[in-house]
């Protein structure tokens, strides 16, 4: 077997997954080298684009560096280089800073928006084709949302807050969803009513998510309608000016952020290579994948057509069509080189199609006849993004999405509500939150009733011995004093942990000279300290519920720490218990918003009752 090089252009999904898969079918072969040439050293997660572009993730979320991808793959050569040509005569791939020569080309190029020659998308649009458009148009809604907050004027006003998408397909439906739940973040950021940022879906259609089955269109329709969109069909945009667009039936529509997602194309770029080529400028490949002017040319993902019906129109341009031409793709290279017939074909099979329309919303169809929506769609839409990082075995960037789609994500825009989010909420504090809760419960459950009781009027503060004195008999003083005798028989040993056969170890003794004074100070008699007997019960009991239920967290946790001070000090705490006060410390720290009340009703208090003593905050005061 002779030495064979195999260049893939392009490090998206089809190619990324094409050299896993050629990587590991000649990983024995050292005669094979295998080249993946990009513009770019990272591989971008073009499906998550929208998310960067409204803010939900920052830009290295969705950025995975193409030498953590294939750092074990000896035979696999990176580099980051801008394609110019292909030089099918001496087969080479022509790039800008050198050439390099290939046996085998796999072209994964991908694709870019698709102005249809519309007047204005490039200069006054903005696309959602590439990471850096992405960053360009975050920017964009800032700075525009910035401006119209303190824009006087009602029409300059009112076009630099409305945003508008043109097109309801995956790209469009996701940025419109996730403009739903940035709408608001906005609002707060800029003191403006959140009634005033308008977002409007234009499509040329008289439907919209026509990928998806109708009824499962319609329930996202309707999720975009109960969420403020105005949804705009049959509509034709025929140009595009700095703050304002035109329809086809003449009428001007208002707004200065025109997000541009009506279609996709082959990048310009193919043009110059010298292939067969049809509708969106796509390389026309038959069904082993290849080129059908060269064999040894593979065409794969956005680029590719394969015109299975005869229509034209090709398989639909999915992550799902990526993968499959990849397998196929590495299958017929690695038959090519044993010296095999190319069997494998493509077959345009799709287990279904999942939209999100948000961070907490999506709409699935999923097989024949399955169809969801809402929490569990948004989670196949998960499980499908962690199907690809098995397949392409890397767990680090596996976990870094965890951390950023459910652990990292700011202002509660995850399909978990910020549930599990450390941004705002402290996960793992939870745990300490309900286990001192429940301490607190079950120390005060003995004090409620029976034998023990402290609503009793029975001295229970049994080392205040100023009180103690008054209440006793001769009798019962002698049964003390006995008792106090036997108790000292086994000596008191200091320890973190309860240790079996040992006696714990009160922190004092005996109260400190100032706090013994202090608290006989405000417990003079019996009848007072009746009634702080009772208080403490109640408080120990409100303190454990509030833990437990996650209500006031702070404060309970503030006067779980106090309470362990006065007992200690009151020689009634032992060193075993000690634990009570980093714990409360920890719960302080937000444990309420886990699973607990403090998530909704903090927010509510700090927002009315600030609103209410110093008054609502406005970007223009008049």
């Amino acid at each position: 077997m002779s030495d064979s090089n195999i260049v893939v252009v392009g490090g998206g999904f089809g190619g990324i997954y094409t050299v896993k898969n050629l990587a590991k079918k000649f990983k024995k072969n050292s005669g094979v080298k295998i080249t993946l040439i990009d513009k770019n050293s990272y591989m971008t997660y073009m499906t998550e684009l929208y998310e960067v572009a409204a803010d939900r993730v920052d830009a290295d979320a969705i950025q995975y560096d193409l030498q953590k991808l294939f750092c074990h793959r000896k035979n696999v050569n990176i580099v980051t280089d801008e394609v110019r040509n292909i030089d099918r005569k001496n087969k080479q791939v022509i790039t800008k800073n050198g050439s390099y020569p290939y046996d085998y080309l796999v072209l994964s190029a991908g694709s870019e928006p698709n102005s249809f020659s519309t007047p204005g998308v490039e200069k006054y649009g903005y696309t959602l084709g590439s990471l850096e458009q992405a960053i360009k148009l975050k920017h964009a809604i800032e700075e525009h949302i910035r401006l119209g907050a303190v824009e006087t004027d009602s029409s300059k006003r009112k076009s630099l807050l409305t945003l508008a998408v043109v097109g309801s397909g995956f790209t469009g439906i996701e940025m419109i969803g996730e403009l739903i739940d940035w709408k608001k973040i906005l609002a707060k950021e800029n003191k403006i009513d959140p009634s005033e940022i308008k977002l409007t879906l234009i499509e040329m259609a008289p439907t919209l998510m026509n990928m998806l089955d109708r009824k499962d269109a319609d329930k996202g329709e309707k999720y975009l309608i109960k969420h403020g969109v105005e949804v705009l069909k049959n509509t034709s945009v025929v140009s595009i000016g700095d703050d304002s667009i035109d329809f086809k039936d003449g009428s001007k529509f208002s707004t200065s952020t025109l997000i541009w997602t009506a279609g996709i194309k082959a990048p310009d770029q193919v043009n110059k290579f010298g292939l067969q080529q049809g509708r969106g400028g796509r390389i026309l490949v038959n069904k082993q994948g290849q080129s059908l002017d060269d064999e040894k040319i593979y065409v794969l993902g956005d680029v590719s057509l394969t015109d299975e019906d005869g229509s034209g129109k090709g398989q639909p341009q999915t992550v799902q069509g990526a993968e499959a031409g990849s397998k196929v793709a590495a299958k017929n290279i690695a038959l090519a080189i044993s010296g095999q017939k190319t069997t494998a074909e493509f077959e345009g099979k799709y287990s279904g199609f999942v939209v999100s329309i948000g961070s907490k919303y999506a709409v699935a169809h999923l097989g024949k006849n399955t169809h969801l929506s809402g929490f569990f769609a948004q989670a196949v839409k998960h499980m499908i993004n962690f199907m690809y990082f098995f397949q392409i075995t890397n767990a680090y960037y596996f976990l870094r999405y965890l951390r950023h789609e459910f652990f990292n994500t700011r202002n509660e825009r995850n399909m978990f509500h910020g549930y599990i989010s450390r941004q705002g909420n402290v996960l793992w504090s939870l745990p300490a939150r309900l286990f001192l809760g429940a301490t607190w419960l079950v120390d005060v459950s003995q004090k409620i009733s029976g034998k023990g009781s402290w609503f009793a009027n029975k001295l229970r503060l049994t080392s205040f011995d100023w009180l103690v004195a008054n209440t006793t008999s001769g009798a019962s003083a002698a049964g003390s004093d006995a008792t106090s005798s036997t108790a000292t028989t086994a000596k008191a040993t200091f320890s973190l942990s309860y240790e079996y056969g040992n006696q714990p170890m009160l922190i004092f003794k005996h109260m400190p000279k100032w706090y013994y004074n202090i608290t006989k100070f405000m417990i003079p008699n019996t009848d007072v300290a009746f009634f702080m007997q009772k208080a403490m019960t109640i408080f120990e009991l409100l303190i454990g519920l509030a833990l437990v239920f996650g209500l006031f967290t702070w404060l309970a946790s503030a006067a779980s720490v106090a309470f362990v001070a006065i007992f200690s000090l009151s020689s009634m705490f032992y060193w075993t218990n000690i634990w009570m006060i980093p714990m409360a410390i920890a719960a302080m720290n937000g444990a309420g918003r886990i699973f607990g009340l403090d998530k909704y009703i903090i927010p509510w208090i700090r927002e009315h009752f600030v609103n209410w003593w110093y008054g609502k905050e406005k970007s223009i005061y008049k």
